[in-house]
């Protein structure tokens, strides 16, 4: 991934506005495909996937915001806002556009998040009828959460101290539809949504999610397939025949395979459920970058409208983190080899963020025949 060192651009801020502004600017088509889910090791320790999936190039860099860094919120026309914090654990994860701003990404306890695109339902609060003291804009929850708390039990625990208000972004005039998942080391899992001017917090114990519909009607949806399983699935004897199924894999016949979010809820819940469980490590990694290939969407396969090739979504890179040992990896379009960086490394005091860029490198490496 190359060496660590300091950005050029500015101090981290309590968000993503930028990436906001290209996403915004190119319609809200241009973000709706990302997926996550946890996976089990066979001593119960925990590894996270996620996909992101955009519809322009995101530059993104893995970055790490060390302790006691100063945060605030962003307020209204994009000026600091009044609720401000310091940085009690170091956050380690994936940027855009070169800016200092995590959007998925691990904390150095193990808490674990990403904020996800929610189109048409997400809901803010009124900012002129809330506390500044408590407002963060839709892009700051995720830094946030990370950067204060060890456990989803903390993250839950204080999300009533805090308000998320519906900011326009400055030059579009735009709300960024977002909702949030976070995991901890233990097991936990978290969704918080906005809507209607509330936040939605749902405990998850499937640990997978993607976009929308909320969460609550994708666990309902979940009822329409109670018999997906890994095992095939038994003959038919009818009218005297005995019709047995064809080929392997029958035990997942008809389970949805088109890239709509409901349809990736299902199925990701599917791989992840069934999966088995492996050893902690890179064994478990693995296992997830499996997963994580079923929903690799490659450029032109989903396109918002005819006759625009500049919004055609594909997966920009896929994250994993490896909960119990404090180890971040990723892997980008160009360049499908998994590459490690391992928190516990890092300088976590250190007085300035640090970032690696992901430099594309879409030849594959050579194979060396030996006699």
């Amino acid at each position: 991934m190359g060496s660590i060192a300091n950005p050029k651009s500015k101090l981290v801020r309590g968000g993503m506005a930028i990436l906001l502004i290209a996403t915004l600017a190119l319609g809200a088509d241009a973000a709706r495909a990302c997926t996550s889910f946890i996976l089990r090791t066979r001593t119960g320790g925990v590894v996270y996937g996620r996909t992101m999936e955009f519809g322009f190039p995101l530059k993104s860099a893995v970055i790490l915001i060390p302790r006691h860094i100063a945060l605030h919120a962003t307020g209204p026309g994009d000026k600091p806002g009044a609720l401000k914090w310091t940085a009690k654990y170091a956050t380690l994860g994936l940027n855009a556009l070169n800016m200092p701003a995590i959007i998925d990404g691990m904390n150095e306890k193990g808490l674990v998040g990403g904020a996800l695109y929610f189109p048409d339902y997400a809901g803010y609060a009124d900012p002129a009828k809330t506390d500044p003291a408590r407002a963060l804009a839709p892009w700051d929850v995720l830094t946030w959460a990370l950067t204060n708390f060890a456990t989803v039990a903390e993250v839950k625990a204080a999300l009533p101290r805090i308000a998320v208000v519906g900011l326009k972004e400055a030059h579009l005039g735009l709300v960024p539809p977002l909702h949030y998942v976070l995991h901890d080391a233990s097991g936990a899992s978290l969704v918080v949504e906005p809507i209607g001017g509330v936040l939605k917090v749902y405990d998850n114990p499937f640990g997978v999610m993607t976009n929308a519909p909320p969460f609550d009607w994708q666990v309902t949806n979940l009822k329409n397939y109670v018999k997906i399983s890994a095992i095939n699935a038994p003959p038919l004897h009818i009218a005297g025949q005995t019709l047995t199924p064809i080929g392997q894999g029958s035990g997942l016949l008809g389970i949805p395979g088109d890239p709509t979010p409901p349809s990736r809820f299902v199925r990701v819940l599917a791989y992840a459920a069934l999966a088995e469980p492996q050893a902690d490590g890179i064994a478990s990694v693995r296992a997830a970058e499996h997963i994580l290939n079923n929903f690799d969407i490659p450029r032109g396969w989903v396109r918002p409208r005819a006759g625009d090739a500049t919004q055609w979504e594909f997966t920009q890179w896929s994250t994993i983190a490896d909960l119990t040992n404090r180890v971040f990896y990723v892997k980008t379009y160009d360049d499908q080899v998994l590459r490690r960086i391992d928190l516990k490394s890092l300088n976590l005091d250190a007085p300035n963020l640090l970032s690696a860029p992901l430099v594309p490198r879409p030849e594959a490496p050579a194979l060396v025949l030996k006699p």
